[in-house]
């Protein structure tokens, strides 16, 4: 279906874009980056996209002329609402739609845990009923007409939704489910399926039911018109026994209808050339003006002088991550002239292992426990080579980011790591093609060989430039991307 918006601008079709997250409201991870920059660039393509995500405390305060749009006196048991606004007044604005639902989403601590650093133990209900209301816009639409012809669901939280669309039978809206990470899986306990609302005719195996428990991941994976994930290694990854966290099965009978689209970033924000958060702006043409930013990174975390690289993480600390590894080689780095900032939080022993280790080499390493956005935007214009050994690795935003700020990424070969950095091998250096390092098996030993390979290329100040400036002219935007899930989502709603 096809219309005019006005005389100038065609749209191509209306997307409902389900998701927990969206930047720069609310940020866990890559999740609201993805989120929060798709609908700007599928605007380019002439698509039409709304996002609902819940009213977490202060959101709505944040929307220009909030209005109501949809209310409910029981929604999993409290009065909700629907409050439709748009986020900024320039021409790239987003259209949100806020499920502002009290009782689920009014509450201290984070928007899945609560202060005692445990889930909530109704967040079951709380995304079941963000899924619940976006099949509700997506059967009756909104006041204003808008109704939505691409239904596309981001991960477990909003799994259900096209579960929710199929038991109503509701026609003209195609489903997109998309894995950014299938290691969560929003588990509920099978007692709770009439007060999810979900048929108990398929808890089972080809349905929604995994080892005994509600999987509302797989209830989006087996529901959907098309499954996507977010870069084209990790479709084939998800398939295998080691990537597919036991949902494996249930991909390798889809893979007709699932596509990996990589990820991309923002170009704006995350601009070196621009980028106000830094000391000193720096582009591929004054590649030099960004030791001025690896100085005052050093200066600001009280590091010395060497004649070795920088090496930064922005991370979640985890073994999913692979910072374990890291720290397995961290005595190696040191010893050979390397420094290291780390900016992260994560499992607790390796937070202590990070802060222990800049205890004993003060000078060397330094560790920020925490996030602070500031601050990872100069640890990549400061960092000369971005760490992200990962055991598995969906798509990352972190080595793209690196990339952009010409501070080379050393990663594992996995997932939209493999996909992103191409490898400083013999025939890429000869070639002039490489932008980073990678390694693999994820293991301790070959992260330090590939330590090895980083330390020599650092070595060859030259080879190090080229590098740099070429890593910095690597596409890593949302345009080809956007271009894919238009196509996509045209070929749905024909």
């Amino acid at each position: 279906m096809t219309g005019k918006k006005n005389k100038k601008t065609q749209v191509a079709g209306r997307v409902l874009s389900v998701a927990s997250e969206f930047a720069p409201l609310v940020k866990t991870g890559g999740l609201a980056d993805v989120v929060g920059a798709l609908p700007g660039a599928l605007a380019v393509e002439g698509w039409s996209v709304r996002t609902l995500l819940p009213a977490y405390p202060g959101l709505v305060d944040k929307l220009a002329s909030p209005t109501s749009v949809w209310s409910s006196d029981d929604l999993f048991g409290g009065k909700a609402r629907v409050v439709s606004g748009r986020l900024g007044k320039t021409k790239g604005s987003a259209d949100l739609l806020l499920l502002d639902a009290p009782h689920l989403f009014a509450r201290e601590g984070t928007i899945y845990l609560g202060e005692d650093g445990r889930d909530w133990p109704d967040n079951p209900q709380r995304f079941a009923a963000l899924s619940r209301v976006a099949a509700e816009i997506a059967n009756v639409g909104l006041p204003d007409g808008w109704r939505p012809e691409i239904l596309h669901a981001h991960d477990w939280q909003a799994g259900l939704a096209p579960t929710y669309l199929k038991q109503r039978n509701i026609l003209g809206v195609a489903t997109v489910m998309t894995i950014h990470n299938i290691a969560f899986q929003g588990l509920a306990p099978a007692t709770m399926l009439d007060e999810l609302l979900l048929s108990k005719d398929r808890f089972d195996a080809d349905g929604y039911e995994y080892w005994g428990q509600i999987s509302t991941l797989k209830a989006g994976l087996v529901d959907a018109d098309w499954i996507t994930t977010v870069s084209p290694t990790y479709v084939n990854e998800l398939a295998t026994l080691e990537f597919g966290m036991g949902l494996d099965g249930v991909i390798r009978q889809r893979q007709a209808t699932f596509s990996g689209i990589l990820n991309g970033v923002d170009l704006a924000v995350w601009n070196p050339r621009k980028d106000t958060l830094i000391p000193r702006p720096f582009g591929p043409r004054k590649i030099e003006d960004k030791r001025q930013n690896t100085d005052a990174l050093a200066q600001e975390f009280g590091l010395g002088t060497t004649e070795g690289p920088l090496f930064g993480v922005v991370s979640r600390l985890t073994r999913q991550k692979g910072l374990d590894l890291l720290l397995e080689v961290l005595p190696d780095l040191v010893e050979r002239g390397g420094r290291l900032v780390v900016l992260g939080s994560g499992d607790a022993d390796l937070e202590a292992g990070f802060a222990e280790a800049a205890r004993k080499h003060s000078d060397r390493v330094a560790v920020h426990i925490g996030y602070d956005e500031a601050l990872s935007h100069r640890i990549y214009a400061g960092a000369d080579c971005i760490l992200v050994p990962s055991r598995f690795e969906p798509c990352g935003l972190t080595q793209m980011y690196a990339l952009r700020y010409g501070a080379l990424p050393l990663v594992a070969r996995t997932g939209g790591l493999a996909d992103t950095v191409i490898d400083a091998n013999d025939a890429a250096v000869r070639v002039g093609v490489a932008t980073g390092v990678q390694f693999s098996p994820a293991t301790a030993d070959a992260l330090s060989t590939a330590l090895d390979r980083v330390f020599g290329l650092f070595g060859d100040p030259v080879l190090w430039r080229q590098m740099q400036e070429r890593a910095m002219k690597h596409p890593v935007g949302w345009s080809e991307s956007a271009k894919a899930y238009a196509a996509l989502y045209q070929s749905l709603m024909e």
